[in-house]
């Protein structure tokens, strides 16, 4: 089989007890750690109107990590595009890998990142739904290669600024739709298991099917898993408590950070409450270097898929950097030793981050 290749979806979570200024400093300083391992994408989700995952704008954050990384793609995973112009995510995009040539991903999903209130007031007097998603691709596809739109009103506007490469493009999805209009398309995929397993296969199914030379000549594809390593299946199994009671909350409409291993220990659950822990078990990979190992493998076997982008969320930071660190080792991931080179100035002393971020959280069903 061929090696697997391991990426990072980071949601820049806030924990209990913390805010968002330091979630924001966490996910810099995992982007540094991850970048020494040997990932090789990080990417940035984007979510509104959240106390809970503190990243509004992953076009922001990313020049932030390339700057304190020298050789992983960084990338947002991804912009909600119903919001926004296909021109300003073209050029945003273009102008980002004019800084970082050769390492930008776009990673775009129709998805509102939010509830549908918060998708109105984005919005904004403009129309809402995603039924025009599918023209708002092909116009992003067209801005980026630089070409000028054959229809009216758009026939004589180019996205700026010219540059010789040309960000990596990813339509996410965690249903069947994204996956067919990625590949009718001819864009990469990549499917979001840890929000809906079931649709997993199916989705790559269809994606393969229907895939015609567009952006790509062949298909390409990448699917997102909930993993968590730690030196011993119990203690994996001890510090993924803080995740799951955030998500049992959720499901009782329970809105905020994520809480601490010893709040979901002190829990009082219910007998539902023990149903939706026993499903998010089953979809989470949790454990062991060597018994996540064995899973990850298992499930990019079957999927034949070669890449993985690990989403791991741990109340404890230090944590984090460990589950990423023995899962790098776990898989022989090429270690980088080097000091990042910076592009730019250092980026050290701009984040300086209001610590009031503290509005409701949306419906997850709604996010990818």
């Amino acid at each position: 089989m061929t090696p697997i290749t391991l990426s990072v979806l980071d949601q820049v979570p806030v924990k209990s007890g913390s805010t968002a200024a330091a979630a924001l400093r966490e996910t810099l300083e995992l982007a540094e750690h991850v970048d020494r391992l040997g990932y090789r994408r990080y990417w940035l989700a984007e979510h509104h109107n959240s106390s809970a995952l503190s990243c509004a704008s992953p076009e922001i954050l990313i020049p932030l990590v390339a700057e304190r990384t020298s050789r992983i793609r960084v990338g947002s995973g991804g912009v909600m595009l119903p919001h926004y112009s296909p021109l300003k995510v073209a050029e945003e995009f273009r102008l980002l890998e004019t800084l970082y040539p050769g390492r930008i991903d776009l990673g775009i999903g129709r998805a509102p990142g939010s509830d549908q209130l918060t998708a109105a007031v984005l919005a904004y007097g403009r129309e809402l739904g995603i039924d025009r998603y599918p023209d708002q691709v092909v116009q992003l596809i067209d801005f980026l290669a630089g070409h000028e739109l054959e229809h009216p009103p758009y026939g004589r506007v180019r996205a700026t600024p010219d540059v010789a490469t040309t960000p990596e493009l990813w339509l996410l999805g965690s249903g069947i739709d994204s996956a067919v209009l990625a590949g009718q398309l001819g864009c990469a995929y990549s499917h979001a298991h840890f929000i809906n397993p079931s649709s997993t296969a199916e989705a790559l199914e269809r994606y393969r099917a229907e895939f015609r030379p567009g952006v790509l000549d062949a298909p390409l594809a990448n699917v997102g898993v909930s993993a968590l390593c730690a030196d011993t299946d119990d203690e994996a199994d001890r510090l993924s408590l803080s995740r799951y009671l955030w998500w049992v909350k959720i499901t009782r409409g329970e809105y905020g950070p994520f809480p601490s291993v010893a709040e979901a220990q002190d829990y009082p659950y219910t007998d539902s409450d023990r149903v939706t822990l026993e499903k998010l078990r089953r979809r989470s990979l949790v454990g062991s270097p060597e018994r996540v190992r064995e899973r990850l493998t298992a499930l990019a076997d079957e999927l034949a898929v070669d890449e993985l982008v690990i989403l791991t969320i741990t109340h404890d930071p230090a944590a984090r950097r460990r589950s990423y660190e023995l899962l790098a080792s776990a898989f022989g991931l090429e270690a980088n030793d080097g000091r990042p080179q910076r592009v730019l100035g250092s980026a050290k002393g701009l984040v300086e981050i209001s610590e009031d971020f503290d509005a409701p959280l949306p419906d997850f069903e709604e996010y990818r």
